[in-house]
C-alpha cells in the first residue's frame, strides 16, 4: 500500500475512535458535574433574574434531560454517525455553525503560536547546538526550563501586565486586528518554543557529529553547503517529529490561553460551554479539538515522509 494513503487510513481510523472516546468520556464528566444541568441551561438562557423551578421544568421536559444518561448519550452517538453535532441547549443554535466561526480564531492563534515558536527556537537551537557547552547553551537551557515550569496561564498574565497595562503596546483582551493576536501567540509560543529550541540544539549536535558530516567536508564540500544540504535536513526530521509531541501542549494551551485573553475561539467557548452545563456544545468542541489533534499528527506524519525518503521505502 502507499506509504501516504496508508497514514491516511490509519488517521481516519484513530479519528474515528478520538470521536467516540471524546463524545463518551466528555459526556460522562459533565454528568459527574454536580448540582442541576437544567437549572444551569435556564439561567443562560433566561438569566438568573428570571430564572426559577417552573422555568428549570420547563427546560427540562424540552431538552429531555430527564431520561436516563444512557438514552441521551445513545442519541448523541446516533446523530454523530450521521454527522449531526446537534444545537445548543442554551442558544439553541447549530453548534456547527457555532464551531465554524471559533474554529478560525482558534486556528489563527495556533498558528501565530506555532510561527512564534519556529521563529525562537529554530536560531536559538542551532546557535546553541554549533556550540555546545558554550554560554549561549548553557543560558538557554537555564531559561527554557524557567519558561517550560510556568504555567501558561501565569506567562499570560505577566505579558498582559507588562506590554498591555504597563507599556500599553499591546491590546488586553478580545480581537479586534491583528495586533490582539501578538500577546496570546506569545504566551504559547513561548511555552512550545522551551522544548523545542533544545530538540532543535540536540538534532544540530548528532548532525554536526555524524560521520556522514565528516565524508562530506572530506570530499570537499563547503561548511555551508554541508549545514544546508545535509545537516539542516537531518536536523529537521527530530525536530518535524517533536512538533506533533508539542499538539497536545498547544491544544491544551489553546483552551487555557483564549480563557485569560477572552479570545474568541473554540477554547474559550468550551469553557463557557462547561459553566452553562450545555452539554451538546462541549461534546462538540471537544471533538473537534481531539479531531485537530489528529489531523495535525496526520500532516507532521506526511511532513515526515516528505523529508526523509527511508520512511517512504520501510
Amino acid at each position: 500500500m502507499n506509504p501516504f494513503v496508508a497514514a491516511f487510513a490509519q488517521r481516519g481510523l484513530q479519528a474515528v475512535i478520538v470521536a467516540v472516546i471524546v463524545g463518551i468520556v466528555s459526556f460522562a464528566m459533565m454528568q459527574a458535574l454536580p448540582g442541576d444541568a437544567a437549572y444551569r441551561i435556564a439561567a443562560g438562557r433566561y438569566g438568573y433574574d428570571m430564572m426559577d423551578a417552573a422555568a428549570a421544568e420547563a427546560v427540562r421536559q424540552e431538552l429531555g434531560l430527564d431520561r436516563h444518561w444512557g438514552v441521551q448519550l445513545l442519541d448523541w452517538l446516533g446523530a454523530l454517525a450521521q454527522f449531526d453535532l446537534g444545537r445548543s441547549l442554551v442558544y439553541g443554535t447549530p453548534i456547527v455553525e457555532e464551531i465554524a466561526t471559533q474554529l478560525g480564531y482558534s486556528l489563527l492563534l495556533a498558528a501565530g503560536a506555532v510561527l512564534t515558536s519556529i521563529l525562537i527556537a529554530v536560531p536559538v537551537g542551532i546557535a546553541s547546538g554549533l556550540n555546545p557547552g558554550g554560554t549561549l547553551d548553557r543560558t538557554m537551557l537555564g531559561v527554557s526550563v524557567f519558561l517550560r515550569a510556568i504555567p501558561a496561564f501565569a506567562l499570560g498574565v505577566v505579558l498582559v501586565l507588562v506590554f498591555a497595562v504597563q507599556l500599553r503596546w499591546f491590546p488586553v483582551a478580545g480581537f479586534r486586528g491583528i495586533q490582539h493576536l501578538v500577546l496570546p501567540s506569545l504566551t504559547l509560543g513561548l511555552g512550545l518554543a522551551a522544548v523545542s529550541n533544545r530538540v532543535v540544539r540536540d538534532a544540530v549536535v548528532e548532525a554536526m557529529a555524524a560521520e556522514w558530516r565528516l565524508f562530506a567536508r572530506t570530499k570537499g564540500l563547503s561548511a555551508r553547503v554541508t549545514m544546508t544540504r545535509h545537516v539542516a535536513r537531518n536536523a529537521s526530521l527530530p525536530v518535524v517529529t517533536y512538533i506533533g509531541v508539542q499538539m497536545a501542549y498547544l491544544i491544551e494551551g489553546v483552551v487555557i490561553v483564549e480563557t485569560v485573553f477572552a479570545w474568541p475561539g473554540i477554547g474559550h467557548a468550551l469553557v463557557h460551554a462547561i459553566f452553562a452545563r450545555d452539554i451538546a456544545m462541549v461534546q462538540g468542541t471537544a471533538l473537534t479539538l481531539g479531531l485537530i489533534y489528529v489531523v495535525l499528527n496526520l500532516f507532521i506524519d506526511l511532513a515526515c515522509r516528505g523529508i526523509d525518503p527511508r520512511t517512504r521505502t520501510a
